[in-house]
């Protein structure tokens, strides 16, 4: 078994600004000269998460209303309350989606469905630039 990891940026402008990541990963695993693994994509961080979804306009303005519908940015946090930082929605957003994944890849390829991307999600309240860890574990 091999593992090899890496790292790049993203920068993003939060409010659940969704920025498509999957050439990133893709490059990741040809780097690591793995075959056959997982790749783990995880973003460090407590105010953005890491998800698959079909990349295009429709699907991202729909997941944006869902998140909004759970976790109204516009309610009382009380993170808000003890920090003034105004992100608290931000935190509940991120603890839902979650901060990794898991992708399985074969002959070098992920396998993912026909429509399926890998999605970096900034909820924070601010602009951000984002490192995101590749960590690929195969053969």
């Amino acid at each position: 078994m091999a593992v090899c990891s890496s790292v790049f940026q993203i920068k993003t402008d939060g409010f659940s600004d969704i920025k498509e990541i999957t050439p990133k990963v893709e490059n990741a695993i040809g780097k690591s000269n793995i075959s056959n693994g997982i790749a783990v994509v995880f973003v460090p961080g407590s105010t953005a998460g890491i998800t698959t979804i079909e990349f295009e306009p429709g699907v991202i303005e729909d997941l944006k209303k869902a998140i909004e519908r759970l976790a109204p940015q516009n309610i009382h946090y009380d993170h808000n309350a003890r920090w003034g930082d105004g992100n608290g929605f931000a935190h509940v957003r991120a603890a839902l989606l979650g901060p990794s994944i898991s992708v399985p890849f074969s002959d070098g390829h992920m396998c993912l469905g026909t429509w399926q991307q890998i999605v970096l999600v900034d909820f924070d309240n601010r602009l951000r630039t984002r490192e995101i860890f590749v960590q690929v574990i195969g053969e």
